[in-house]
């Protein structure tokens, strides 16, 4: 592969990376207010013991779960990310 074919496709790369990288920022903050939002759910469900309580919590805690089954999709493909660029970098410069 030639050095300038390398060198797009680690911009690309890079490009991806930092889009990831912010996609996770924002999920983070997403995760934390619904994982509040079902812990203040599960408390009153609780504290109530109705079954209107039981099912917010229920519907709290699974928005929950899909929000952070979306995180570790982020994650796995910074990791990807990560490795296809570390390789690109081994290309670009050999015997390093």
């Amino acid at each position: 592969m030639s050095r300038a074919r390398i060198e797009r496709r680690l911009d690309d790369v890079t490009v991806r990376l930092r889009r990831a990288r912010a996609e996770l920022a924002v999920v983070d903050e997403q995760l934390a207010v619904l994982a509040d939002h079902a812990d203040d759910a599960a408390l009153r469900a609780l504290v109530s013991e109705t079954p209107l309580a039981e099912r917010e919590h229920r519907d709290a805690r699974r928005h929950s779960d899909a929000l952070a089954r979306s995180r570790a999709a982020v994650m796995t493909s910074i990791t990807e990310l990560e490795r296809a660029q570390d390789d690109l970098l081994g290309r670009l410069v050999p015997g390093q």
